[in-house]
């Protein structure tokens, strides 16, 4: 059989004479070699430009960006978790603010879920995040987060967080100390026998002369016990009182306890308030075995009873 050939025919314009041109069979094949080799290298070049997966620097950088791309996602993870929890942390220092008598912060809005999108600047604030959703492009390395974290506005929350509950701790603590050591109970059972007066008449002497506390009659030996936590600043025998001892217990109160039986406690010593300090006794000037209680409160004589809570007063 003759090779076979293709024969091409180029007309010109105008009274030109036609040409003829002859492709064999061996000439098509080098060109579709030639051709297809070109193409090849065409596409080589696009995936070289395009793709990071041409060349093994390009995988890696593919490989490298799948890891990060991972952890970054962990990282948003724990992220918003950070965000719940400094406005948890927000919320009870708000809490505990009204419980101390504080002042709130009226800066604070509404709590907004960083994890639903929903808009809302709150949370974002507080824990430092600024809700601009962006896309993952890592065929250019542009990984980034669902929200832009500034750490630096956490760290300024959480320490704003910290200040506060450190000073609404002291302030707690300071009702609780000035609680702990206002007396509010009554340091004896039995009845009430008499009351604080300016004016009262004294059963032996026989005058009328202010009555700076109150009276409690009590069997002889009943207990006497500490109406509030303090220190004992004096103990002895006081003509008049008998055996008398006074307790010092801050912010300018002090109580003073006399025509005791014994006393168990010394000068000096600390006690807490329901403590057995001493008995009940008829030391003194006493018609009979009862407990007279004072209430001072910067040096000048109170009414004990203003002090014990509802409930506390003996009949």
């Amino acid at each position: 059989m003759a090779p076979q050939h293709w024969t091409f025919v180029i007309v010109p314009p105008g009274n030109e004479r036609a040409r003829t041109m002859l492709v064999t069979q061996r000439m098509r094949r080098v060109l579709t070699v030639v051709t297809s080799a070109f193409g090849m290298l065409v596409i080589g070049a696009l995936g070289i430009l395009f793709t990071p997966y041409a060349t093994p620097g390009g995988r890696v950088v593919a490989v490298e960006n799948a890891r990060l791309r991972a952890r970054l996602a962990q990282m948003d993870t724990r992220l918003l978790a950070l965000t719940d929890t400094l406005a948890a942390i927000g919320v009870r220092d708000q809490q505990l603010r009204v419980m101390a008598g504080m002042p709130t912060d009226s800066g604070l809005v509404d709590v907004v879920d960083l994890r639903s999108g929903a808009p809302g600047k709150d949370v974002f604030t507080l824990a430092g995040i600024v809700p601009e959703r962006q896309l993952l492009r890592p065929f250019l390395g542009r990984l980034e987060f669902s929200g832009t974290p500034d750490i630096e506005g956490m760290i300024r929350r959480a320490t704003e967080l910290s200040a506060s509950l450190r000073t609404v701790s002291d302030t707690l603590e300071r009702h609780f100390e000035r609680s702990a050591n206002t007396p509010s109970i009554m340091p004896s059972s039995g009845w009430l026998s008499s009351h604080f007066s300016v004016s009262r008449f004294h059963p032996m002497l026989h005058e009328h002369r202010a009555h700076e506390g109150i009276d409690l009659a009590a069997p002889m030996g009943a207990p006497i016990v500490a109406p509030a936590s303090g220190v004992v600043r004096s103990v002895g025998y006081e003509p008049g009182y008998g055996n008398t001892f006074e307790i010092d217990h801050g912010n300018g109160i002090v109580t003073k306890f006399a025509h005791c039986s014994r006393i168990m406690v010394r000068s000096g010593q600390s006690v807490a308030r329901g403590r057995l300090i001493a008995a009940v006794g008829n030391s003194g000037l006493s018609t009979g075995p009862h407990l007279h209680y004072e209430v001072h409160v910067n040096g000048k004589p109170v009414d004990p009873l203003k002090f014990i809570l509802p409930g506390k007063i003996a009949d």
